[in-house]
């Protein structure tokens, strides 16, 4: 017949303390989640308006027609994730 008797209970082991540094890293972290991919997107987006605006600096010195409508979205485009890529510092 197999023993019923009842294990004896061991407490869970402690965790290590944390080092301070990790800690602090950590707690910023998880107030502003994704960080590091968010200022990376800012920064690529900020780059697309001021390549597309570049662009459009280059057709419109060699005489092309460049529509109003184009340069209005890459200009704000550029400002507007620029402010965006600014303020997430």
């Amino acid at each position: 017949m197999p023993s019923t008797r009842p294990k004896p209970h061991r407490s869970a082991p402690q965790p290590a303390p944390l080092d301070p540094e990790l800690r602090e890293r950590l707690l910023a972290e998880a107030k502003a989640p994704w960080k590091g991919l968010r200022r990376a997107l800012w920064f690529a987006l900020t780059a697309s308006g001021g390549i597309g605006l570049a662009a459009m600096a280059m057709r419109s010195s060699a005489g092309s027609e460049v529509t109003s409508g184009d340069l209005l979205i890459q200009l704000s485009a550029f400002i507007g994730f620029g402010l965006l890529l600014w303020r997430d510092r």
